[in-house]
């Protein structure tokens, strides 16, 4: 794939290249020369299905777990997430029981892989809140989920962007199924149906970017009508900060600065 730096600036087929335009820039690259149908059907491109199959599987297991934190993920989340997010579950693949192509998605021994995930790369959770705090709890059900935060200065622990005048502290959780590969489907399906990919997000008040907050915050969710749990379904619990600007009495929430990140998971 190359750059196309001319002033004429082309879109679509022509003549074998496709040119496109991606983040502001134009590109051109060459058709594909190898068929679909060869793909689906050469053996000498068994390898490449079996690629095909595990990264349609990665693909559904991420989206289970973007759409666990729907509600707050357009606000916290970049253009790239939902890659990212598959690119990880793609890595858990080669320690999945099964053969090349089938190979189990199993989420829940690797919860460490999405641990630490910034749902927006250039925006760190820890860079714009870093308060001390032990971070969220889920407890041995894993149908509840906890965060308390001693009371902190904002002036030293939150990076705000420019025009905020106040925060909303965020926890969030949601559940994400191991997923298997089902023959008779011929896709990726998850372990247990429920609960994957639901989840929920509790807010703090709204705290004044002025000293001291004055008390300590504490966010629970209750997930208990998800329980019981399956042993084969993850709990991740992640932490978020929400950025507002008080206009005449009325909080409106900003365009940009919200970051959060997954901090837990069991």
């Amino acid at each position: 794939m190359a750059k196309n730096n001319s002033f004429i600036r082309l879109e679509g087929t022509l003549d074998g290249l496709t040119f496109f335009r991606k983040n502001g820039k134009n590109f051109v690259k060459t058709k594909s020369g190898v068929s679909r149908n060869r793909i689906l059907n050469d053996p000498a491109y068994k390898r490449t299905r079996e690629n095909m199959q595990e990264f349609g599987g990665a693909a559904r297991c991420s989206k289970a777990f973007r759409d666990s934190f729907a509600t707050i993920a357009r606000l916290v989340g970049d253009t790239y997430l939902s890659a990212r997010i598959t690119g990880k579950l793609r890595g858990v693949l080669p320690s999945g029981v099964g053969l090349r192509g089938e190979r189990t998605i199993n989420v829940v021994d690797n919860v460490v892989s999405l641990v630490g995930l910034n749902f927006n790369v250039t925006k760190p959770f820890d860079s714009h809140f870093n308060a001390p705090s032990t971070g969220p709890v889920i407890n041995a059900s894993r149908d509840t989920v906890t965060w308390s935060i001693p009371d902190f200065s904002t002036d030293t622990y939150i990076t705000q962007p420019e025009g905020a005048t106040h925060c909303k502290l965020a926890l969030a959780a949601g559940y994400t199924s191991n997923y298997e590969w089902e023959p008779a489907l011929k896709s990726y399906e998850p372990v247990e149906d429920a609960p994957n990919g639901v989840g929920s997000v509790t807010y703090s008040a709204a705290i004044p970017l002025t000293g001291m907050v004055g008390a300590a915050t504490d966010l629970t969710i209750d997930l208990t009508a998800y329980a019981p749990i399956p042993v084969t379904t993850a709990l991740f619990a992640g932490t978020a900060i929400v950025f507002y600007q008080e206009v005449n009495g009325e909080l409106y929430e900003l365009a940009q600065g919200h970051c959060m990140k997954i901090a837990g998971g069991v």
